[in-house]
């Protein structure tokens, strides 16, 4: 999915807004379709073009930039634009519930095997 808001919209906070609304309800919508919460988010803002202000004013964290490569990129020979990578954590201790596998259920039962 892409987050964006075109240049004529003039709504102050507005991104911010809608970030903040997304972080507070994601976990349980992820938990109510696939079972389990989610501890941390992910986005990649594309340096050439845009300048992650949005992510900036709702305490998202730069945590760095990705290589130019492509996760298609089976030869390394692709170049792709350069992202910022931004993290939201929507829980105080994620990497001790990420490390721990606090949450996770195990997958379905295989009959057969």
């Amino acid at each position: 999915m892409r987050f964006l808001i075109l240049p004529w919209v003039r709504v102050p906070h507005l991104a911010s807004h809608i970030l903040g609304r997304v972080a507070r309800r994601i976990s349980s919508d992820w938990m109510e379709k696939y079972g389990h919460p989610l501890y941390l988010l992910e986005t990649f803002v594309q340096r050439e073009c845009f300048r992650g202000v949005c992510y900036q004013a709702a305490n998202w964290i730069l945590a760095g930039q990705t290589k130019g490569r492509s996760r298609n990129d089976r030869y390394a020979t692709l170049k792709v634009p350069v992202k910022d990578i931004y993290l939201y954590p929507l829980l105080e201790r994620f990497r001790k519930a990420l490390s721990q596998g606090v949450g996770q259920q195990k997958g379905p039962k295989r009959e057969g095997k």
